[in-house]
C-alpha cells in the first residue's frame, strides 16, 4: 500500500538538499508530495524553523514511493 498524497506549501530540506549548480538544488523526500510549481515558496531546513531562502521550484518527481524536486534559491536570507 503507497503513502498518502502530501501537499507541500514549503520546501523543508532538513539538510538533505544537493546543490546541481550556483543557486539550483534537488531535494528528494520520502512519500508523494504535492508542492507549487513555478512560484515563489519559502525554504526552510525544519517545519518550524526559521526560513533560509525563497525557491521556484522547476521539476517536481514522484516515484517509488519518493519525490524529488529540483529548484532554484531565488534569494537567500542570511543565517546567524
Amino acid at each position: 500500500m503507497g503513502m498518502p498524497l502530501e501537499f507541500n506549501t514549503m520546501i523543508v530540506t532538513k539538510g538533505n538538499e544537493k546543490r546541481l549548480e550556483e543557486n539550483m538544488f534537488s531535494l528528494v523526500k520520502d512519500g508523494y508530495r504535492i508542492y507549487p510549481l513555478d512560484i515563489p515558496i519559502e525554504v526552510k531546513r525544519t517545519k518550524d524553523g526559521e526560513s533560509t531562502g525563497i525557491a521556484v521550484i522547476q521539476k517536481l518527481e514522484m516515484q517509488d514511493d519518493k519525490t524529488m524536486i529540483i529548484y532554484q534559491l531565488i534569494s537567500l536570507y542570511t543565517t546567524n
